[in-house]
């Protein structure tokens, strides 16, 4: 599937589940790779089928150990790396996403370039921004800073050489595996760049407000999972969002019911703090006051789901219970 006088050599891991037309536009728009690998996490509908008809290598992921995106990511790689061990470079790339017809050789051109990055990541685009409000909060998140980067999304080329030095993902986490894998190969002595180039168009189909809460807890299980994976210093990752989220969607609540309960509607001069705290946050996001508004008042809610996102992992922990993972569509 290489097309004439393509220098590299580059192949392309997608996982997904029940991902129906979606899965169809991400794998066509994948079909200059030398292999593709999909890895599908117990569809019911024709993903599997459909897939193999297309000509893509399917790996089936055995459901009774449990399914995380880290691990259906690894499988992949592991089957891409026996069939074509003289592979460079992989493409990660969600079954809900659709590649940039340019991005293949953007991006590896770059890594050509830059030997010393070994991943490299471009703008994710919501496909439908405008379906609702939710869809465009998830197309601002992804619009971050070109240049080096600490962080990448699910969403990424990677060395191949890098990827196997490191042992690739975790597998037994259930959300931000990507900034975990990130922080290793950092590490390691690789850098990570953002570029300003188009690179997937992606599908949230976010219309309800559960959809948005359940993704925040999620959110919130990955900052207290990545603060005690690498939470000392000189990473301390995910410290800062994990406090925040506690204070903001546990302490201060609690604090001001308490009050309240105490001294009664004088206690509810306590519950001030969160307009101020809106006000504050609106003065630092770009746009017009509406948009501010708006944006600055989610962000201040997203810490309520957070919160219960840590007290999910601390619970986990304690009683040594098996992490589920968090989906949200």
């Amino acid at each position: 599937m290489t097309p004439a006088g393509w220098p590299y050599r580059y192949g392309v891991v997608a996982i997904g589940r029940n991902e129906g037309e979606r899965l169809k536009q991400c794998l066509i728009s994948a079909q200059n790779a030398d292999l593709i690998v999909y890895v599908d996490s117990g569809s019911t509908d024709d993903s599997v089928d459909w897939a193999r008809s297309y000509g893509v290598e399917v790996v089936e992921l055995d459901m009774k150990t449990g399914f995380t995106a880290a691990r259906a990511r690894n499988a992949g790689f592991v089957r891409l790396m026996e069939l074509r061990p003289d592979l460079e470079y992989v493409q990660f790339v969600d079954g809900d996403c659709e590649l940039a017809k340019h991005w293949p050789d953007r991006s590896i051109a770059f890594l050509d370039e830059h030997p010393k990055v070994c991943a490299v990541f471009g703008r994710r685009r919501e496909r439908h921004p405008k379906l609702s409000f939710y869809n465009e909060l998830c197309d601002r998140e992804w619009n971050v800073p070109v240049g080096e980067a600490r962080f990448f999304g699910g969403d990424v080329v990677i060395r191949t050489a890098a990827l196997t030095n490191v042992g690739g993902y975790r597998d037994e986490l259930i959300a931000g595996e990507e900034p975990e894998l990130s922080v290793r190969l950092r590490a390691a002595g690789w850098l990570i760049w953002r570029i300003d180039e188009e690179m997937t168009l992606h599908d949230a189909a976010m219309t309800r407000f559960e959809q948005w809460w359940r993704r925040h807890v999620r959110s919130g299980y990955a900052f207290a999972n990545g603060a005690y994976l690498h939470g000392t210093p000189p990473e301390r990752l995910w410290v800062w969002e994990s406090r925040r989220a506690i204070l903001w969607g546990l302490i201060i609540p609690l604090i001001c019911i308490s009050l309240t309960i105490a001294f009664g509607l004088p206690g509810l001069l306590a519950f001030l703090i969160f307009p101020l705290q809106l006000g504050r946050r609106v003065f630092h996001i770009p746009g017009t006051w509406p948009v501010r508004v708006q944006l600055a008042f989610f962000d201040l809610l997203s810490r309520l789901p957070e919160s219960v996102g840590q007290l999910m992992f601390i619970r986990n922990r304690l009683l040594r219970s098996p992490s589920r993972i968090i989906e949200y569509k």
